[in-house]
Order: structure tokens, then C-alpha cells, then sequence
């Protein structure tokens, strides 16, 4: 199993538009081989640093699995607007992290 997450540093008075952009996306991750769950979580605000922490959180059967959906047209077509879409709500890059399942229960 591999777990993608992408962690997003948001400015505090966007998060409603940051959710928006998410749950108003078609990205079509059911559709994808390998696909088990998605999860879009709110963390902390951290108000020193001005931004409240979100990651997006998508569970595959297979580090390939997720690399093929990164290939697919439906990733270009989740990910079309990312680039312009909200552009100004972000403190810094999102960083990605990737890790293999060692134990489940």
C-alpha cells in the first residue's frame, strides 16, 4: 500500500476558499486503478507562521497505482487549474510526501 500526502500551508482568512476549491474539483480518483480512499485534512493553525496546515491525503494498493494516476488525464484534468486557481491563498509551495505502508491493521 502507498499513502501520498501533499501538505498546504493556507493563509487564515482563505480556508473556506482552499475547502471550496477542493470539494467543487471533479478529480475522477475513483476512476483510477488502485484507488482506495481520499481525504482533504485540516490541521493546526499556526498563528505565528500565518497559515492554518490542510493535506490531502489519498490511499493507493500500490506506489505504481499512484505514479500512474500522476500520468493520467485524469490527473491533468483534477490539476488544470491548480497552477492559477487560488494562487494568492498559499503561503509558501505544497510539499509532497510519499511513504510505503511497513504495517496496517
Amino acid at each position: 500500500m502507498f499513502v501520498a500526502m501533499n501538505r498546504f500551508k493556507v493563509k487564515p482568512d482563505a480556508t473556506t476558499a482552499f475547502e471550496e476549491i477542493w470539494k467543487s474539483r471533479d478529480s475522477r480518483l475513483h476512476e483510477m486503478k488502485g484507488f482506495r480512499e481520499f481525504h482533504l485534512l485540516r490541521g493546526p493553525e499556526r498563528e505565528a507562521e500565518g497559515y492554518v496546515l490542510y493535506a490531502s491525503h489519498t490511499i493507493w494498493e500500490s506506489r505504481e497505482d499512484f505514479e500512474a494516476w500522476t500520468k493520467s488525464q485524469n490527473f491533468r484534468d483534477a490539476h488544470k487549474n491548480a497552477g492559477s486557481q487560488g494562487r494568492d491563498i498559499y503561503v509558501g509551495h505544497p510539499e509532497f510526501e510519499g511513504f510505503s505502508v511497513v504495517e496496517g491493521a
